[in-house]
C-alpha cells in the first residue's frame, strides 16, 4: 500500500519542493492555502477556506457511514534563514521550512488526493490544514473560530517527521506524545544606585541571580522525579554595557516551562511565581510575574492509537510499525483538537538525516522519500476508521 505511480511522487515531489521555496509564517500562508484549496477542490472536495485566519479545511463524504474523523497538517514555516544550499531552498530572506510543514502539507494533500479518487470508506473526513502551528496559536485560532461547531468530528488524528527514526516507520504510542509549551516572565524592580555605592540601593541584578539558581533546581529537588518536566530560563535583559558603573533598577528574566500532565503544569506555575516573590521579599524589592498557558501537552488516547496501529499493520506492513517510541519536550498545537476528542499523534521516520539536519536548524530539509509513506498511512487510518 505504500506504492505510489513515479509520476504521483514526481508531482508532489515538486509541489512539496515548491512550498519549500516559498516559506510563509504563521497567519502569512496565503499563497500555501491558496494552492491548497485550489488542488482539493479540483479533487472534488468541499473546500472551507480562511479558518482560524489562514486555515482550509476539505470535508470528503462517502457512504452512508456516520463516523468522522479529522486529519492535520500544519502549513507554516519559521523566522529562521537557510543554509542548505539546495536548489530549491528558501526564496525569502529570514524564513524557512526548518520543521518539515511543507512535507506534511503535501502529504496531507496527496492523501486528500487519493481518497476522493478511490477511496475505501464509508463517513465523513476533514482534511485541516492548519496555520501558525510554530507558537502563534493558529490551532487554537481555528477551535475559537468554530471549528468542532462547523466540522464535528469523533476522533483527530497528526502526523509530524522525525529525523533518525528508519524511513517509513509510523511510530503510534499511548500516552504524552508532546510536552505543554508555556512561557514565565518575572520581573525584579529595584532601586538603582552607583556600581561603588550599593548600599545606597536594591539590587535587582543580585536578586535574579539567586532567583536563576532557585528556579533550575525546581524540577531537580520539587518535581516528582517519575514525572518529566522542564524549566529553562531563555531571556535575560538588564542594564546597559555602556554604563558598567550603574546597578540597574529593573531585571527581566524570561523562559519556558514544559510538562506532560495537568498537575505538573500547575506545579510549575506556582513554583516559579513562589522563588520569585519569595527572591524579592528577601532583596526587599518588587516584582511581577506572569504565567502564559500557551499549548497543552499531546497526550494520545487509547482508542485512537489502537486504530492508527492496525491500519499500519494491517495496511501497510507490521515491520513498519514501531509501539514504543520516546516522547519530546517539544509542543504541537495539535492538543488545541486532541483534548477536545480523542486524539493520536504519530510519527513518521524521515530515514538519516543531512549533518546537522534535525528539526528548527538552518540546515534541515524534509527528505522527499517519505512522501509515499505518509500519504499511505493517511489512507490506511481513514480506511481503518471508517471501514
Amino acid at each position: 500500500m505504500t506504492e505510489m505511480t513515479p509520476e504521483t511522487l514526481a508531482d508532489l515531489t515538486a509541489l512539496r519542493r515548491d512550498l519549500h521555496a516559498h516559506p510563509e509564517l504563521g497567519f502569512e500562508e496565503k499563497r500555501t492555502a491558496g494552492i491548497v484549496a485550489d488542488r482539493l477542490a479540483a479533487a472534488g472536495i468541499e473546500v472551507t477556506r480562511g479558518l482560524g485566519g489562514t486555515g482550509v479545511v476539505g470535508t470528503l463524504r462517502r457512504g452512508s457511514g456516520n463516523r468522522a474523523v479529522m486529519l492535520r497538517a500544519d502549513m507554516d514555516a519559521l523566522a529562521m534563514p537557510e543554509e542548505t544550499g539546495l536548489p530549491y531552498a528558501s526564496t525569502v530572506p529570514g524564513k524557512m521550512h526548518a520543521c518539515g510543514h511543507d512535507g506534511h502539507t503535501t502529504m496531507l494533500l496527496g492523501a486528500a488526493e487519493v481518497l476522493a479518487r478511490d477511496g475505501a470508506f464509508s463517513g465523513t473526513v476533514h482534511f485541516v490544514f492548519q496555520p501558525a502551528e510554530e507558537g502563534r496559536g493558529g490551532g487554537a485560532a481555528m477551535v475559537a473560530d468554530g471549528f468542532f461547531d462547523r466540522f464535528p468530528v469523533d476522533a483527530a488524528y497528526g502526523l509530524h517527521n522525525m529525523p533518525g527514526l528508519e524511513l517509513g516507520v509510523v511510530a503510534a504510542v499511548e500516552g504524552p506524545q508532546l510536552a505543554s509549551s508555556d512561557s514565565w516572565e518575572v520581573t525584579f524592580y529595584g532601586i538603582g544606585s552607583h556600581g561603588a555605592k550599593p548600599h545606597q540601593g536594591r539590587d535587582a541584578v543580585t536578586a535574579a541571580g539567586v532567583f536563576l539558581a532557585q528556579v533550575h533546581g525546581i524540577v531537580a529537588r520539587e518535581v516528582d522525579p517519575l514525572e518529566p518536566a522542564v524549566v529553562s530560563a531563555c531571556a535575560l535583559e538588564a542594564g546597559s554595557f555602556d554604563a558598567l558603573n550603574v546597578i540597574p533598577e529593573v531585571v527581566r528574566v524570561g523562559g519556558t516551562a514544559r510538562a506532560y500532565s495537568m498537575t505538573v503544569r500547575d506545579q510549575l506555575e506556582e513554583a516559579i511565581g513562589r522563588h520569585a516573590r519569595g527572591v524579592a521579599a528577601g532583596y526587599g524589592i518588587e516584582v511581577e510575574y506572569t504565567f502564559r498557558r500557551r499549548i497543552p501537552p499531546v497526550v494520545n488516547e487509547a482508542g485512537p492509537v489502537a486504530v492508527a496501529r492496525q491500519a499500519v499493520r494491517g495496511r501497510m506492513g507490521e515491520a513498519l510499525l514501531r509501539e514504543s517510541f520516546p516522547p519530546s519536550t517539544a509542543g504541537d498545537d495539535f492538543a488545541e483538537f486532541g483534548t477536545r476528542v480523542p486524539g493520536c499523534y504519530v510519527w513518521l521516520g524521515m530515514g538519516e538525516t543531512r549533518k546537522n539536519g534535525q528539526h528548527h536548524n538552518t540546515n534541515y530539509d524534509f527528505n522527499d522519500a517519505c512522501i509515499p509513506y505518509g500519504v499511505a498511512f493517511w489512507r490506511a487510518v481513514v480506511e481503518e476508521e471508517l471501514a
